[in-house]
């Protein structure tokens, strides 16, 4: 009988979880290349360049804001090729918690998939959080007001990086569009891919004209010192500021990662999903780096560390009054699409761990009509709804960056185990020089996670316990795997 430790490292075939794609209730083939790229744009422009850019300029990078980016586009370049690998070779839902089932084991797959779900839903609340602060500033400027014990979270970080109490009572805006965007996504993925792909248009040519308008009032005195001198705390500043900036930026980088959960609704999966990974990883790249660029140029960076950077770098000019509004709208719009596609992604994965037996068999039900992963979808809205309302922004960057980090090491290992262990499968996307990309790819990302904030890697440490906890209590028992090689272990009966 195989040992508990051969038990939890146990793999399932990639054959077998191709082999699913023909079982159980059809999934609507509707994406194509263009639509998977603007649901990796969906998921990735939004919070992490209309707010956290100004944080980690503030707080951390200062002008090399851009460098940070960099370094951050560059590890999350390596994973997305690593994905792309995998995307094509096994074109299902589960994404990295698939992918790590396949090479690592069950156990490995079970915590990778815990913290993607996780991600994923703590994305889609960070992102309203940043949807709530802009609406509420752009409603202020037509008079209309709220109050704030209904527009801010009861909890906050204290100095010592533990939760305090504020004194409000719930931000209420951030949780009434996460539920509005759940009712969407629970519709059907053609009616979210529709309104996602019009958001992105939208909200990348308000990027575009920001660009353009800026530049004119760009004062380079603003890049001097490009980085910044360190103040003798590890992370505020000099390489260490910056290198820890990528760390939280990378969260900006993380939307690619939806084009794969979706796999299983691509016409031509094989070729389409690494076109939509990669496309939107560039895409981004280019946007934020520029953006990033103009906007430490326009105003001191230590003004930046405001709920919204990109406005105060324009009402530092009267000239681009005009251009306020209007970029206001589209972060409100590009923030919109991202909560879309995060509440588009978590319920796959779900749909996927269910699949396997890791959670109960009702997650996993498609509605008959919508086609969509129903009950994931209502799990997924009311969780990330509730977090919204009462978690701030600060907390939920952080914790989604550090475990975006670890899925990302764990695929780009992922793809050196399988070319050894299975180099006869077909690959229709191969990634180049593997060794090289691979290792390279698991270096930058894995190092990452150690230069996250002290509190981040302890509550990282405690929803991994949990994890873990509801893995033994339940998903260990009810695996499909072991329930499958138990079963063909157990001797017929006698005639």
């Amino acid at each position: 009988m195989p040992s508990v430790l051969q038990r939890l490292f146990a793999v399932r075939s990639v054959d077998s979880i191709v082999g699913d794609l023909e079982k159980g209730p059809p999934m609507n083939r509707v994406l194509t290349a263009r639509s998977l790229t603007a649901i990796g744009l969906g998921s990735t422009i939004g919070t992490g360049i209309f707010i956290l850019t100004g944080t980690v300029a503030a707080n951390h990078a200062g002008p090399a804001l851009t460098l940070a980016l960099l370094i951050a586009a560059i590890g999350s370049g390596l994973a997305a090729i690593c994905y792309a690998e995998f995307a094509a070779m096994i074109p299902v839902s589960g994404s990295a918690y698939t992918y790590s089932y396949a090479t690592l084991g069950e156990a490995v797959a079970w915590i990778i998939g815990w913290n993607l779900s996780l991600e994923y839903m703590m994305s889609a609340s960070a992102v309203a959080v940043g949807w709530s602060e802009y609406m509420v500033n752009l409603l202020g400027e037509w008079g209309i007001e709220f109050p704030a014990a209904l527009i801010n979270a009861p909890f906050g970080k204290t100095d010592g990086g533990t939760l305090g109490l504020t004194g409000a009572i719930v931000n209420l805006p951030a949780v009434l569009i996460i539920l509005a965007l759940g009712w969407v996504c629970y519709v059907g993925v053609r009616e979210s891919s529709t309104a996602n792909t019009i958001m992105v248009i939208v909200k990348v040519a308000i990027i575009i004209v920001f660009v353009l308008a800026g530049l004119a009032f760009v004062d380079t005195s603003n890049w001097v010192p490009f980085i910044p001198e360190n103040t003798g705390k590890f992370g505020e500043f000099g390489w260490t500021g910056v290198l820890q900036g990528a760390g939280i930026i990378f969260f900006s980088y993380i939307g690619f990662d939806a084009a794969s959960t979706t796999a299983r609704e691509a016409r031509n999966p094989q070729r389409d999903v690494p076109l939509g990974i990669l496309g939107a990883l560039v895409i981004s790249a280019v946007l934020y780096i520029a953006m990033a660029a103009v906007m430490t140029g326009m105003v001191p960076y230590p003004q930046l560390d405001a709920p919204a950077p990109v406005a105060v770098a324009l009402d530092a000019h009267r000239e681009l009054a005009w251009l306020g509004t209007l970029v206001k709208i589209g972060a409100i719009v590009g923030m919109t699409s991202v909560i879309l596609m995060s509440l588009l992604g978590q319920p796959r994965i779900l749909l996927a761990m269910a699949g396997d037996g890791l959670l109960p068999k009702v997650v996993s039900r498609i509605h008959p009509r919508h086609r969509t992963p129903h009950v994931a979808t209502i799990w997924t809205t009311l969780l990330a709804a509730l977090i919204a309302g009462l978690l701030p922004l600060d907390v939920l960057g952080e914790l989604i960056s550090i475990g975006i980090l670890l899925a990302f090491t764990v695929v780009c290992i992922g793809v050196l185990v399988l070319r050894y262990s299975r180099p006869d499968l077909h690959r229709p996307f191969r990634v180049p020089a593997a060794p090289i990309t691979s290792v390279r790819g698991a270096q930058v990302c894995g190092g990452m996670t150690n230069i996250q904030p002290h509190d981040t890697r302890w509550r990282m440490g405690i929803r991994t316990l949990l994890g873990f906890s509801i893995y033994a209590l339940y998903g260990y028992r009810h695996s499909r795997l072991r329930t499958e090689a138990d079963d063909s272990r157990t001797p017929s009966p006698a005639p």
